[in-house]
């Protein structure tokens, strides 16, 4: 793990919840498993903060407890996992993908999903028919069946799994922590199993709910209170009690990487790189390198790269190294037909910047410079991981430019959300336009104009953040892919 990926995973847990959780957080990343105690004294955060920051982590599948490294009876230890907390960059588009398959009743249920960790799946079907029937007109309302169909659809194609239990001295418990015990609890033998693992990782449960979904006004409790309230109200049993599901990122990952082949494919069709022969028998069977594929895509990610840095022909120079593997600096000239001059500055920059590197080939064993083979090459996997943390690094920067203009007009805004609250509970309320117009008038057209100005700012960095993951995602899947390639 590198300092620009802990540096974005604390941006991350900031941003979602708050600076304890990121306290908490960012030291795991930085010193591995430890026990709650040592978590309390090297933070200097009092043990309730703690446990509270652990349950959230755990909650959200960002922090893992297994039993400690020392044998039985030592204190449970807590790590945090790196590569989960970077997943929330990601939650836009899971929730895109999802209204994009299943459509808005799909893309609600993904989204109460991420944002409570994990839930069961009565409480999900109440909660995203309640905001479903909030948005249809008077006398409408969302059937509880309609949600549960959507829901088992989420499951059967396998982004929705059920969390699997863990393992605490033998016996299986809920996967989800509770406040009071889960942090400082004794938990010897704890043993923490994969979903995949699991039997009935992607078995939906027999669920009574029968009825539609309720409307709620504006002026009551705020959403997470009205639900908290309910759950400790709600008397009635669904029969799936304990059973709690979350997102299965690894399938969301699939279809985009998927996505992402189809779309090459249709751009290069006469290169049907992608499609390859296995065997002779019957014909042979033909398949899709996945491999190829993105180490193709990822290489145009890397031509993209050095165009928009530093030109087209610096672009193509790179590129010819990408096919030819090693040329000399005369080659480089002749091939890419570029004068001596403009070719040597180019290649002297591309490797400075590590994009390029430089193989002595000597003939003799002195190591004479007039006797020795220089020889530049691109070695796409490294330059593919340095660009890999120079996106890190960008996403992180985008997020803190976001906070910085969210801070900066502050007063601005928190104005702007109290008026909104004011006018919707007026028009709740059957109020007459003038005293509409009235309300709307309390912010000047000065101050409209910069609030338009900074949403434009924040929309153009949000979508920044999206573009810049959709590279990571990429890269991230060809460093995978090489990885067991190897093996």
């Amino acid at each position: 793990m590198t300092a620009q990926e802990v540096r974005l995973c604390g941006l991350l847990l900031q941003e979602h919840f708050g600076d304890v959780v990121e306290k908490v957080g960012t030291h795991l990343l930085r010193n591995g498993a430890q026990h709650l105690r040592a978590i309390v004294q090297e933070t200097g955060t009092p043990m309730d903060l703690v446990k509270k920051s652990l349950c959230v982590l755990i909650q959200h599948g960002a922090c893992a407890f297994s039993s400690g490294r020392k044998g039985p009876g030592s204190p449970v230890e807590y790590q945090a996992s790196f590569e989960r907390i970077l997943r929330i960059l990601r939650y836009p588009r899971y929730i895109y993908t999802a209204k994009t398959l299943y459509g808005d009743t799909g893309e609600l249920i993904i989204e109460e999903l991420l944002q409570r960790g994990h839930m069961t799946m009565s409480s999900t079907v109440k909660t995203v028919a309640d905001r479903l029937t909030l948005n249809m007109e008077e006398g409408h309302s969302m059937e509880y069946s309609e949600v549960s169909n959507t829901f088992s659809k989420l499951v059967e194609t396998h982004f929705l799994q059920r969390c699997p239990p863990v393992e605490v001295a033998g016996k299986a418990v809920s996967a989800t922590p509770d406040p009071a015990t889960t942090p400082g609890a004794p938990a010897n033998n704890t043993t923490p199993s994969t979903p995949e693992s699991f039997a009935d990782c992607y078995k939906v449960p027999h669920v009574t709910l029968i009825g539609r979904g309720k409307r709620r006004n504006s002026s009551e409790d705020g959403e997470d209170q009205r639900n908290a309230k309910r759950a400790k109200e709600d008397p009635e049993t669904h029969g799936d009690e304990g059973i709690y599901w979350q997102v299965n990122f690894e399938r969301f990952h699939l279809h985009f990487r998927d996505q992402a082949i189809i779309s090459a494919v249709a751009n290069k069709l006469d290169q049907m790189e992608f499609v390859g022969k296995s065997g002779d028998s019957g014909g042979g069977m033909y398949v899709v390198n996945l491999h190829r594929a993105l180490a193709n895509l990822a290489r145009a990610t890397l031509e993209s790269v050095v165009q928009e840095r530093f030109g087209s022909r610096s672009a193509r120079i790179f590129r010819l190294l990408l096919r030819k593997r090693h040329l000399e600096q005369k080659q480089v000239e002749d091939f890419a037909m570029i004068p001596a001059k403009e070719a040597k500055d180019m290649l002297y920059t591309l490797l400075s910047e590590n994009l390029v590197q430089l193989q002595e080939i000597p003939k003799t064993p002195d190591h004479a410079p007039s006797r020795t083979f220089y020889l530049y090459t691109v070695n796409q996997l490294p330059t593919a991981r340095m660009l890999l943390q120079n996106c890190f690094k960008t996403v992180a920067n985008l997020i803190e430019r976001r906070l910085f203009e969210t801070k900066e007009s502050k007063r601005l805004l928190e104005k702007s959300q109290r008026i909104e609250a004011i006018l919707a509970s007026l028009q709740a309320s059957g109020a007459e336009p003038e005293q509409l117009t009235e309300v709307e008038e309390m912010i000047t057209p000065p101050e409209k104009q910069q609030l338009e100005s900074l949403r434009h700012h924040i929309n153009k960095l949000d979508s920044a953040e999206n573009q810049v993951d959709e590279t990571i995602f990429l890269l991230e899947s060809y460093i995978k892919s090489t990885a067991t390639a190897t093996r």
